[in-house]
């Protein structure tokens, strides 16, 4: 197999656990989506979860996100049960993430879709926003101090008043991540952050990845792209029609037979020059 970058200091799996998915099963009808799936994000990492097409990933971000309620098992965030909280408790718990395809609001600024993360621990009532109180005035110029903070980090600062819609494909990427970083998590679920890049937007986003967990957030990847995820992960969990089928440091799972015929077929030796199907 050709050689691939790993992460230079991966975590050594001393780091408490902030998100714990434990014996996760989801079934739609006949089909089990996650098939008693266990895994831990822990404080301060960044966690490549990998898998072919069809092995469970998004199923996976949307059982911790709230979007769906898993069958059986549970999922644990600092070590409280998410239970059947809604998607907006979640989120203010400290989950935020960003999704596959594009979810902005087009006919919005720039800045005002980052002020819809920023709203997500505002106490404001209509009673409040209608007589503009204090506290709604405050919270107003909180959430607008904050929104233009996360900008300026991912280089949109210069484009805060521009509508979403006419945004460049990788600007409107960096307006996800903005949003979801406005919300003040301590968990940042990045959902295929990758699609559509150039190898010199792929790079950029590496850089921006590692950047974000040194502010101190925990990052939860799901990739196709191999170079990016080995390059970038501190660990990797990989599906696999549902199940969980390796999970170590970017180097065992690099060399793991069971992803390499995940992925590949036993047949295989050329890992790179299948990573459009990762």
């Amino acid at each position: 197999m050709s050689e691939i970058p790993v992460a230079g200091q991966p975590a050594t799996g001393e780091g408490a656990a902030l998100l714990s998915v434990d014996d996760v099963s989801i079934q739609f009808g006949g089909l089990k989506a996650l098939d008693h799936v266990s895994f831990d994000v822990r404080e301060g990492e960044i966690l490549g979860l990998i898998g072919p097409n069809g092995a469970g990933k998004t199923t996976c971000f949307n059982v911790m996100t709230g979007v769906y309620q898993p069958t059986s098992g549970e999922v644990r965030f600092a070590g409280s049960p998410l239970g059947r909280r809604k998607r907006f408790a979640i989120t203010r718990l400290g989950i935020a993430r960003t999704f596959q395809n594009i979810r902005l609001f087009g006919n919005m600024t720039a800045l005002e879709n980052v002020l819809v993360g920023a709203d997500a621990h505002h106490r404001t009532n209509v009673i409040d926003a209608l007589f503009r109180s204090p506290r709604h005035r405050r919270e107003e110029r909180e959430g607008e101090e904050t929104a233009r903070e996360v900008m300026k980090f991912l280089g949109l600062e210069r484009r805060a008043d521009e509508l979403a819609r006419n945004l460049s494909y990788g600007e409107q990427r960096r307006l996800e991540i903005a949003r979801a970083m406005a919300t003040k998590p301590r968990l940042l679920c990045l959902d295929e952050p990758a699609a559509g890049f150039n190898p010199a937007e792929k790079a950029q986003l590496m850089d921006l990845i590692r950047r974000i967990r040194d502010r101190g957030l925990t990052v939860l990847l799901i990739e196709h792209d191999m170079s990016l995820v080995m390059g970038v992960s501190d660990r990797v969990a990989v599906l696999e029609f549902g199940r969980k089928i390796a999970e170590g440091v970017p180097a065992q799972i690099r060399n793991d037979p069971a992803v390499i015929a995940a992925y590949l077929g036993t047949e295989v030796d050329d890992l790179d020059d299948e990573e459009a199907n990762l």
